[in-house]
């Protein structure tokens, strides 16, 4: 009884992080007139929630591993909390990044806190089956939210949007309190700081430099002085990490991990998984071009997606606990590889949409819900579960980050927009067949129970 308690806690944690992004789009004409935004500007409403999300991912990991989960949960809803109190009270476009990057941070630990909760309170033949249930927020979130923010912003102003969450950390702090756990699964009280200052640093140079990157100019568009200077930082600070985190005793990132072949290749899925999620975005943009509808129009047309995904997650979740990760996972790269090359020859035909739509959606379902974080928490101890949760985390984030530049980039080069994202779909699922052949030599049942 009381699992069911912690897994609804931690459900509706996600749930609201999940809801923060994709309640945020229909304001965005709204607070573009309110607050005088230019369109070029509206994008870093979104980016910086990002930035700073993946800042702080190792950093509430490592910490939920040294002072226990529910301490660093509740910290993290908190923050979250100020965070939408700062943005709906914003009467500025900086104040509004501001309270999008509180937001953002906290928001960070949210996840691969949930993630390592259920490593600790649930045995290993239900796990899968719970990171299920908790991937299935997502595809909740996507359906219920535009829905939320339309009805709201009908009565209310945009602030409406973040004012909400307020309530709703309060009553999550408080359950926190009474159903998380006070242990804690490390004894050292060392902190790897140069380690996360220079993740951090890494992030952020990657980040900012993809983002300035000019679509309109293509590959010359590297030479920018906005852009090149921060990925060659980002690529110094990379090498610094990795050569700070093999000499001490407790890393944030411990390279050691990826001595193993299994979480190698998990990375690797990852990073793809990221590509794959940030054409999902780009989905309804074609939807518009192809079909000749509005947006509002092209949002709905994603139900079939997101419904495939609220479906498939637990669906797959149980067979994770059945069969284990390999099947699943090769499952989910086949469904996914192939929604992508049919929506892409789907032309003006809505049929082909849609049934490639339930391909993708299931497709997501397993690669953005258990099956990989499956995979890590059974690969490390009980010390290393939250920052494994959060490295998973980061390889997808940096998939999305590059997929979403990647993708307006050849959207851009191509005289017909419509040409340039089917083009950019056939490449990420030509990369995601080829994909299924290095999951190929991820571990059997077998070896996995062993």
């Amino acid at each position: 009884m009381k699992n069911n308690k912690v897994l609804a806690l931690l459900f509706f944690g996600v749930l609201m992080g999940a809801l923060d992004i994709s309640i945020v789009g229909p304001a965005i004409p709204s607070i573009s007139e309110a607050l005088k935004v230019a369109q070029k500007e509206l994008s870093w409403i979104f980016s910086i929630y990002v930035l700073f999300n993946l800042v702080g991912i190792s950093l509430f990991a490592k910490l939920s591993d040294l002072y226990g989960r529910r301490s660093i949960y509740m910290i993290t809803l908190a923050v979250f909390g100020i965070g939408s109190l700062v943005v709906s009270l914003a009467g500025s476009l900086d104040i509004l990044l501001l309270g999008r990057a509180i937001q953002g941070f906290g928001a960070s630990g949210i996840f691969p806190v949930a993630s390592a909760v259920v490593g600790d309170q649930f045995p290993p033949e239900k796990r899968g089956r719970v990171l299920g249930m908790i991937g299935a927020v997502w595809g909740i979130a996507f359906i219920i939210g535009p829905i939320l923010a339309g009805t709201l912003l009908r009565f209310f102003e945009w602030h409406v949007l973040f004012l909400i969450n307020i309530p709703v950390v309060i009553v999550l702090i408080y359950f926190s309190t009474k159903l998380l756990s006070t242990d804690r699964v490390e004894t050292a009280n060392q902190i790897d700081w140069r380690g996360i200052i220079l993740l951090g640093l890494f992030l952020g140079s990657l980040t900012y430099g993809v983002n300035s990157f000019d679509r309109a100019t293509g590959l010359s568009g590297i030479v920018s002085l906005k852009v090149w200077p921060f990925l060659t930082a980002s690529l110094i600070f990379l090498i610094m990490l990795f050569f700070l985190e093999k000499n001490i005793d407790y890393p944030v990132i411990n390279p050691r991990l990826f001595k193993s072949r299994q979480i190698r290749i998990v990375g690797f899925i990852a990073m793809v998984t990221g590509l794959f999620q940030s054409a999902f975005v780009f989905i309804p943009n074609l939807a518009v071009l192809s079909f000749g509808v509005k947006s509002s129009t092209a949002s709905f047309m994603l139900l079939p997606f997101v419904l495939a995904t609220a479906i498939g997650s637990p669906i797959f979740g149980r067979l994770l606990d059945k069969t284990g990760s390999r099947l699943v996972i090769l499952i989910g790269l086949t469904l996914a590889a192939a929604g992508l090359f049919l929506i892409g020859l789907s032309g003006d035909s809505k049929m082909i949409f849609y049934g490639s739509g339930v391909l993708i959606g299931l497709g997501l379902a397993v690669l953005a819900g258990s099956g990989l974080r499956y995979i890590m928490l059974n690969e490390v101890g009980v010390h290393e579960r939250a920052i494994t949760q959060g490295v998973l985390t980061i390889f997808i984030s940096i998939g999305q980050i590059v997929g979403s530049a990647a993708i307006t980039t050849i959207a851009a080069r191509e005289l017909l927009p419509a040409a340039g994202y089917r083009k950019a779909l056939y490449l990420i699922s030509l990369l995601m067949a080829l994909t299924f052949v290095l999951a190929l030599r991820l571990k059997s049942r077998k070896e996995e129970i062993k």
